[in-house]
């Protein structure tokens, strides 16, 4: 992070000259790395920029930093060795990593959320808000009660655990499994993580929609799989479009996420569904289905069935408790066929040596407890009430400048923006208000559109960030 001590002797200048060489000497800045721009940097660090200006300099004209115009201050490559005698040049597995570096907007955003969350108004992070997550007592377990369980913990994952699960995935979904076809993981996203590395291999080609929070994530480029864009349309996948991208490329595997779609917030209805699953059967190609938003829709009240239900066998489906219970939960698990199953466990083993069984004791003891469909029912309730506030706002201050489809549930409503293009230039007045948003380029869509989530807005802040996208997007 970009701060000053409080207490120093030396002028602002050689605090922030001092600043950037430890940075370089234990290797926070790369040989070749692009510092912050000029104005950004005084920003963060609360000094004038003319301030920023004569540090920079001083650090160039020593030869440790670079400044060339047009194109911002980059570390010295050459004189980097200077300050680090002895060590590696880091730069070059950096760049040659499978892992991509955060983009520079996003990592703004998340220094704001978790730095000024008082004065941010965050429609950026798609998790609960302490005030929305349950209100459930944990049970009061002794060192000895959590070591006596360790017999009904295997490779699969706590035992009592997947047979909570598989009960309320068929009393809710209409789902029916085995227990013994459930991998307990460490959140959705190791499952995710362990079939692009144990399912697939370098060079195979994979469908997901778009947009889709899936692009953000950077281990489908380490597996080398080749990501090609599955369209959508309002009810989701377009299904000849697949066929198209199969013939062309022989898609392996597809990634959908069906129910309040990420970013869109689209309900996939039941008949695209069927299509989707008669198109892949055919085809012999297998369905990721992610639905972390899976708890929050009330069966009872949509006709949407899960895609898991429609074809058990073609389809790996994942669950997550980090949307309803919040993101530390660190729960998720997936429903395939017991061969996958017991293959992606024995390398999760290999990997990490298994999951925690502590969590996954307190998440079986809170699933099972009234207090959680009632903490359901209550969260579909409120997110509604949520998106609903924030709508009234935008329709009010920009009536006729958005464009967007009313999500039936989820976290997040997809804006389309009145601009040509989505410019990157764009981005720093959301930072500058500080009006968090995600920008339709980290879900792979270069069409001009953000992502509101609203599982965070009140009143106040719905009508503030409606007053301040309408001044951005006026004097853009």
């Amino acid at each position: 992070m970009w701060h000053l001590e409080s207490k120093s002797d030396l002028p602002l200048y050689g605090q922030i000259i001092q600043l950037i060489e430890r940075k370089i000497e234990n290797g926070e800045l790369l040989p070749g790395e692009k510092l912050p721009a000029e104005r950004k940097l005084a920003q963060l660090l609360g000094v004038n920029r003319s301030t920023i200006v004569r540090a920079l300099d001083e650090l160039a004209a020593s030869g440790k930093l670079v400044r060339t115009q047009g194109s911002g201050t980059h570390v010295n490559e050459e004189k980097w060795g200077v300050l680090t005698t002895g060590k590696t040049n880091w730069r070059h597995y950096v760049d040659q990593g499978g892992f991509h570096a955060e983009d520079p907007y996003i990592r703004d955003v998340h220094a704001l959320a978790l730095h000024d969350s008082k004065q941010a108004i965050d429609l950026a992070t798609g998790e609960l808000p302490v005030e929305l997550m349950p209100q459930i007592e944990t049970p009061s377990l002794s060192w000895q009660s959590f070591l006596a369980e360790e017999s009904q913990h295997d490779i699969l994952g706590y035992s009592p655990l997947r047979h909570t699960i598989q009960k309320q995935m068929a009393a809710a979904a209409g789902i029916k499994t085995n227990a013994d076809q459930i991998l307990i993981t460490s959140g959705a996203q190791q499952a995710i993580f362990l079939i692009t590395q144990c399912l697939l291999a370098p060079g195979d080609a994979i469908a997901i929609e778009s947009p889709s929070y899936f692009y953000s994530l950077s281990l489908f480029q380490s597996a080398g799989l080749r990501i090609f864009a599955l369209p959508m349309d309002e009810d989701g996948v377009i299904i000849s479009d697949l066929e198209k991208l199969y013939r062309k490329h022989r898609i392996k595997m597809v990634f959908v996420n069906p129910t309040f779609q990420n970013p869109t917030g689209l309900l996939m209805p039941d008949k695209r569904r069927a299509q989707l699953i008669e198109c892949c059967a055919a085809l012999k190609i297998p369905i990721v289905e992610d639905d972390p938003f899976g708890p929050l829709l009330d069966y009872s009240d949509q006709a949407v069935t899960p895609l898991k239900k429609l074809d058990p066998d073609n389809v790996l489906y994942i669950g997550s408790l980090s949307k309803v219970m919040g993101s530390n939960t660190r729960i998720g698990w997936l429903d395939g066929p017991p061969a996958v199953v017991n293959r992606l466990a024995e390398a999760r083993q290999e990997m990490d040596f298994g999951l925690s069984i502590f969590p996954q004791i307190l998440a079986n003891y809170v699933l099972q407890t009234d207090s959680f469909q009632q903490h359901l029912d209550f969260l579909r309730i409120e997110l509604l009430k949520r998106r609903d506030l924030l709508i009234a706002a935008l329709e009010r201050h920009l009536p006729s400048k958005l464009d967007y489809l009313v999500p039936e549930g989820g976290f997040h409503l997809y804006v389309k923006l009145p601009v040509a293009t989505m410019r990157k230039s764009l981005f720093p007045f959301f930072l500058d208000k500080k009006l968090l948003v995600m920008p339709s380029t980290t879900f792979g869509e270069k069409a001009p559109a953000i992502r509101l989530t609203f599982a965070r807005i009140t009143e106040k802040t719905a009508e503030q960030a409606a007053v301040i996208l309408k001044d951005i997007l006026d004097s853009n």
